[in-house]
């Protein structure tokens, strides 16, 4: 019986341990200095927002580790020695381990600015991260959070719910238009501006202010404007955290290197989640993803590999979704902001409500490679089978009903997205009903 040993119980680790468990007797600890027990990183807005208790974000209880014999210590590790294969713990233990598994996520980035290390500025990521800001924004009136992304405007949101007047610099002329197409990013820019967020576009922080007592009150723009604040919410992306392999052989580059089996370079050290990076990642996607499924898929996948049933590390088809207030948002497959000459890019937009759809195709065959879903919820397992499958723009959009996951008395708008389609085109799509599956033959109707 081995002893394998994981640090880091995010999405990444603790799916990692809980598949060793189901595929072998071998003994599993899982070690994490932030939080006893797993937690759902993504319903931390939640939490501060008076929705949901931290017990409400927790999978799973601390019987159920005990129950499947998943020894959890609560402690940070201060030395790997990949020698003799032991880590040293801050409380001073030795933990020995036959295969290791990292998963010690990502930081928030800092760039060096004046003051960043002041009282009330700070990013968002761990529970501690949570911790502090609901201390920190308890008497606060004014607020600036730095950088257009998701934890940016997860964090708009917490701080508006609060009666905290927000202004967010976006160093790019629209919202996240690192990500997103112009029109997708004036739809949700708009709508943010709508919920009274003051947004500075083409703006980049320069300084932040100490009032004298090492705490923030005001930051000063690229432009030369100040904006008094008495909290700065630092939200300009994250970096794989790789310090706890600083000093070892284990390789690095921006985050740990690892194979098609998510092995470091020592033998049997793995690393998954957000501290890895993928050495040959597959065609379209990036050596570093830092988002829940594929930290879901790479715990799976290292499980595996432990256990004697190797398989490579394979994401699948892109995936991610978000909320902007009151805008769901969904994206499947390639949507770039500007799209490779080979493909054409469709985007609907509704004149009567927040909804909008973006589907792109390639011009020659006219298969369907990706989409944006603005206010309109996709059943995930149909969008993935039409890129899987290459299935054309015509048969996605006959059968586009079939992928709306929309709760029954919701508008639909599949209609008017095809009738504008045939209308840019000259087409003469129509819409099939639910018995012409055709393509779709096999698929659940049910749920996602």
């Amino acid at each position: 019986m081995k002893h394998i040993v994981v640090i880091g119980n995010g999405v990444a680790g603790s799916t990692a341990a809980r598949h060793v468990r189901k595929r072998s007797d071998h003994k599993v600890t899982m070690i994490s200095d932030e939080n006893p027990l797993f937690y759902s990183r993504t319903a931390l807005m939640y939490i501060y927002m008076g929705h949901m208790t931290v017990k409400d974000t927790q999978p799973y209880d601390y019987d159920f580790w005990k129950k499947n014999r998943i020894d959890l210590i609560q402690s940070r590790v201060t030395n790997i020695n990949t020698k003799d294969q032991v880590l040293t713990l801050s409380n001073k233990q030795s933990v020995a381990y036959d295969s290791l598994v990292i998963a010690t996520g990502s930081c928030s980035n800092k760039f060096g600015w004046p003051g960043q290390d002041l009282e009330g500025v700070q990013g968002l990521y761990h529970l501690q991260d949570l911790t502090t800001m609901e201390n920190k924004t308890k008497n606060a009136k004014n607020a600036v959070v730095v950088g257009g992304g998701l934890i940016g405007i997860e964090m708009v949101e917490m701080l508006l719910t609060r009666g905290i007047k927000v202004t967010m610099l976006v160093r790019e002329n629209g919202f996240w238009t690192n990500v997103l197409p112009k029109e997708d990013s004036d739809f949700i820019g708009n709508h943010i501006s709508k919920h009274h967020v003051e947004m500075r576009y083409a703006t980049e922080l320069k300084e932040i202010i100490d009032d004298g007592s090492r705490h923030v009150k005001a930051i000063v723009t690229n432009k030369g404007d100040t904006i008094n604040a008495d909290f700065v919410g630092l939200t300009v992306g994250v970096h794989p955290n790789t310090q706890i392999v600083s000093g070892t052989e284990i390789e690095t580059d921006r985050g740990i290197l690892v194979d098609s089996n998510l092995q470091t370079s020592i033998k049997n050290v793995y690393a998954i989640g957000d501290c890895a990076q993928i050495r040959k990642p597959v065609a379209g996607r990036r050596p570093i993803e830092a988002v829940w499924y594929t930290g879901k898929i790479m715990g799976e996948t290292v499980a595996s590999h432990i256990c004697d049933q190797p398989k490579e590390y394979d994401p699948g088809i892109w995936f991610n979704s978000a909320k902007f207030f009151d805008v769901e948002y969904q994206t499947y497959g390639t949507i770039l902001p500007n799209p490779p000459e080979n493909q054409e890019s469709f985007f609907w937009k509704s004149s009567t409500k927040e909804v909008a759809i973006r589907l792109n195709f390639e011009k020659d065959t006219q298969h369907f490679v990706g989409a944006n879903l603005f206010g309109i919820r996709g059943r995930h397992h149909v969008f993935q089978d039409w890129i899987k499958n290459k299935n054309t723009i015509k048969e996605v959009l006959e059968q586009f009903g079939h992928a709306n996951f929309d709760p029954e008395f919701f508008k639909k708008y599949e209609l008017e997205i095809i009738a504008s389609f045939n209308t840019k085109y000259g087409k003469n799509i129509s819409l099939k009903s639910k018995k012409g599956l055709g393509f779709l033959k096999g698929l659940r109707f049910s749920g996602r």
